[in-house]
């Protein structure tokens, strides 16, 4: 890890050195809610000139060609592969982020990847690899690690002693659409590689996993790969003694959303919901405030840039990422085969 940090600080220093002359020139890789926070936040950077854009629609590529004034490029393939381009924001289905970045960083560009990485740790590690070969940035967002609530967290862990449970769960009810690539198993994902954030916290937290049981349900639509709801839920033992339960689910089946997070320590407990947070110790409850969310995207491409131009260091290493994606890959996997699987 020591030896990609220097590379890639290495590279940082070769841009600082190139735009005195220029700008940064970036394309991006799809045309949905994270592209258009990405577009927003480039747009008003003066280090960088936002140049094309691709996707898989050609309505909503053409839609976001005229709202930020920009060229369309009609495949990824051609995009990743165009001289001018500098930089490349990967903001697409999950099944594609591992092809798209690794073709961008062979064609000498530096890649940003809204997560996963890759849906499976293999891909991801040959992208790291190669980004080290070519002295090129690889980024993995995980902007919930710099959101107020993750760093609430941190800030309060200390005070519930040594910690023994964390019960982590997300439920969102929703229309399930057919037609959208979020609700086909094969283009999402796994559901706790698609929904990586929710490993990557825990992993943050408490370090290494030792062993993962998961269970994974869909409620499939008939006839096709497409589902209307999924329940995936995970239980992890770690390194340090620490037990862990994801449970995560959307669909419409559920009929109301909620978000909640449960820290057990000796000395007391944290808990979170949606963006509330409380302490309870000595049988008393106390507000644990929680900066909002807003601006992450902004926060996280500034970061990048920041890198890029002046060698500031970023708050995550690609590494981190990828070893949140094995972990999901062994739930994928204990899922497949009704056994723990240890890691």
């Amino acid at each position: 890890m020591d030896d990609l940090f220097l590379i890639m600080k290495s590279n940082a220093e070769y841009f600082m050195y190139n735009q005195a002359v220029s700008s940064l020139k970036v394309g991006i890789v799809g045309t949905g809610y994270a592209a258009k926070k990405r577009a927003e936040a480039i747009k008003s950077d003066r280090r960088t000139q936002l140049v094309a854009v691709t996707g898989n629609t050609p309505h909503r590529i053409q839609e976001f060609c005229q709202m930020f004034e920009i060229e369309a490029v009609d495949s990824w393939v051609k995009l990743v592969d165009r001289s001018d381009l500098d930089l490349i924001f990967v903001c697409t289905i999950n099944r594609d982020c591992g092809a798209i970045a690794l073709a961008a960083i062979g064609a000498e560009k530096n890649v940003v990847v809204e997560y996963p990485l890759a849906l499976e740790a293999k891909i991801g590690e040959e992208i790291i690899e190669l980004a080290a070969v070519k002295q090129k940035l690889i980024h993995v967002e995980h902007m919930e690690i710099i959101g107020g609530l993750h760093q609430a967290m941190k800030e309060y862990l200390p005070q519930i002693g040594k910690v023994f449970q964390a019960n982590y769960k997300t439920i969102s009810a929703q229309a399930s659409d057919r037609h959208s690539w979020k609700y086909n198993k094969d283009t999402l994902g796994f559901p706790l590689a698609a929904a990586l954030s929710r490993i990557h916290r825990l992993t943050d937290l408490f370090g290494k996993v030792e062993a993962v049981d998961c269970n994974n349900r869909y409620r499939d639509k008939s006839g096709s790969n497409y589902f209307s709801s999924c329940m995936c839920q995970a239980r992890f033992n770690f390194v340090n003694g620490v037990r862990a339960e994801i449970v995560y689910g959307k669909g419409d089946v559920f009929h109301q959303s909620h978000r909640t997070f449960e820290i057990y320590g000796e000395e007391g407990t944290m808990v979170f919901e949606g963006e509330k947070g409380k302490l309870i110790k000595n049988k008393r409850e106390t507000e644990i405030p929680v900066v909002s969310r807003r601006g992450l995207f902004a926060k996280d491409t500034t970061m990048v840039l920041d890198y890029l131009f002046d060698g500031h260091p970023l708050y995550i290493q690609p590494q981190a990422s990828l070893y949140a994606l094995k972990i999901a890959n062994a739930a994928e996997k204990s899922a497949a085969l009704n056994k723990t699987v240890c890691l």
